[in-house]
């Protein structure tokens, strides 16, 4: 329930604090005076859209805080939630739940369980087909039946989706075939190895000069090895004495490496081989590869490799998409036919409470002067799957005799809207179990014994939760426990608005004002005290 309110900074309010009452509570006050400012202090902790345009003028931040309390299992075991919204000129806005920093989202969450607050445009809501059969739902109790059903529209949803990908991608692949096939053809019969251009590069090298190295290689190995004056056989002839013997040794050092170096180019030489064939056959192999890195964009070997290997997945898939295709398609029915199992369920449970949803509603609309009320409330197959399962909700209402069942946005008057939604809210809070509700003005267009009626419905309400009603209706602000004036008060600077609970003396005043207006009469008064003393 809600205990305390605390706002600061907001509209016409520079600082207000009230506590609250469990049971019957009622909120009264003259047009205009601020309850919808309070009102829309309440939505902002709801984690309704914030505006900076509501912080009083002049200031940089307005706070709205409602301290909530949770009742436990046993009556002695409550728990207390702070729910806090600061809003900034910068448009900025900030939430927390008992001084953590929450989102906006996870604020609406916790609000959606501790309050409701049906304003005076949620009788709309009645023409809304989704609110409908929230209502059907939420009397079957169809929580986790509506929780299944969602669970498995989603798995339907994204089987649905794989397939349709499977199938665009096999109309895309379709249609590139030729061109992904001729691409991969081209890299995969050019047999490409890793490394190669590199290796192809220095036989082509090695080929196209092979006269030069060998002249390059015979005339170095006569210098070093050759019959005449090689430097081989002068270090062999070097003899030094024993005071160089140092020397000696390094001459003798060189000398064996030397005729390493001699027998190593003796070996090259003896392979280099005049091969114009070999030759042309690497330089038209060196154009094909070069072509290819041309044609793919491609820097390296490597890169085209790569690309093979991605045309030849492409190539893969194209084969596999009819076995994929058919796969998706079973897993679709699959899913489908779980998912007909789920709406079945839910079919099943929304029709069986179908007619004691309509009996409660005829029969509290008739203890609400609706004495020929009827109701009904067909459940229609939906063309196809919905969010919320393959149902239709339409409530269709007639309150007079002879008069044909309509929709109800169609033939309800005001009053009768009215009415029509204080029972279902009636039904819905037994079932939902909301620990504080809110009505604003809920008894537009009703008056007299039907006003009085309508705060007996509230009134038992209350016996399981905290019901707040506003209300202009003498005869509604009479049946509440806590009576709660709000109103404008003039200081030196600006209007505020102010709320304060009344005493007994000061509700018999303010009852009368709501009957004869601001002129008290002496009949005003006594009535109010009757209406009081009837409560």
């Amino acid at each position: 329930m809600l205990k305390h309110l605390h706002i600061q900074n907001y509209a016409l309010i520079s600082h207000l604090d009230i506590d609250f009452t469990d049971g019957f509570s009622v909120l009264t006050g003259e047009t205009g005076a601020g309850k919808s400012i309070i009102l829309g202090a309440l939505a902002l902790v709801m984690g309704a859209r914030a505006d900076s345009k509501a912080i009083t003028d002049g200031e940089e931040k307005c706070i709205i805080e409602a301290t909530f309390k949770e009742q436990g299992d046993k009556v002695q075991s409550t728990k207390e939630i702070i729910v806090r919204r600061e809003l900034y000129a910068n448009g900025k806005s900030r939430s927390f739940v008992d001084d953590s920093l929450v989102t906006l989202q996870e604020l609406k969450s916790l609000a959606n369980k501790l309050i409701d607050i049906h304003s005076q445009h949620a009788n709309l809501l009645i023409e809304n087909a989704d609110f409908q059969l929230e209502v059907v739902d939420a009397i079957a109790q169809n929580g986790g039946l509506s929780e299944a059903y969602g669970s498995q529209y989603e798995r339907y949803l994204a089987a649905c989706e794989e397939l349709h990908k499977l199938q665009s991608l096999a109309k895309k692949s379709q249609q590139d075939a030729d061109y992904i096939q001729y691409r991969y053809k081209l890299l995969d019969e050019a047999h490409l190895e890793a490394g190669e251009l590199a290796e192809l590069e220095d036989e082509q090298y090695r080929l196209s000069h092979a006269e030069e190295i060998r002249s390059a290689l015979e005339t170095a190995l006569e210098a070093l090895s050759g019959e005449q004056g090689s430097a081989i056989e002068a270090l062999r002839a070097c003899r030094l004495d024993e005071a160089a013997s140092d020397l000696q040794e390094r001459i003798e050092s060189a000398r064996i490496e030397i005729q390493d170096i001699a027998e190593e180019a003796e070996r090259k030489l003896n392979h280099i081989e005049m091969d114009p064939q070999r030759l042309e056959w690497v330089e038209e192999r060196i154009g094909t590869l070069e072509e290819l890195k041309h044609k793919f964009s491609a820097e390296t070997i490597e890169e085209l490799i790569a690309m093979r290997d991605e045309l030849a997945e492409q190539v893969n898939r194209m084969d596999s998409f009819d076995f994929d295709i058919e796969q998706a398609k079973k897993n679709v029915e699959t899913e489908k036919k779980a998912l007909t199992k789920a709406a079945e369920a839910l079919t099943k449970s929304r029709k069986a409470v179908v007619p004691q949803i309509c009996e409660r509603l005829v029969s509290g609309l008739q203890s609400l002067g609706v004495a020929h009320a009827k109701v009904e409330i067909p459940i229609l197959p939906t063309p196809d799957f919905t969010p919320n399962g393959c149902d239709e909700v339409q409530i269709l209402f007639a309150a007079n005799l002879n008069q044909s069942l309509r929709n109800v946005s169609e033939v309800a008057s005001g009053g009768e809207i009215s009415r029509l939604m204080l029972c279902i809210k009636a039904m819905i809070a037994s079932t939902k179990g909301l620990p504080t509700i809110i009505f604003d003005e809920i008894d537009t267009g009703v008056s007299g014994n039907i006003a009085t009626q309508m705060a007996k419905i509230m009134k038992e309400m209350s016996k399981s939760r905290q019901i707040i009603a506003i209300t202009h209706l003498p005869q509604i602000a009479a049946q509440g426990e806590s009576h709660y004036k709000v109103y404008k008060a003039d200081t030196d600077k600006r209007t505020e608005t102010h709320i304060s609970r009344l005493n007994q003396e000061e509700r018999i005043t303010e009852i009368a004002g709501m009957l004869s207006g601001k002129d008290l009469s002496e009949a005003a008064v006594q009535t109010a005290q009757e209406l009081l003393n009837n409560n």
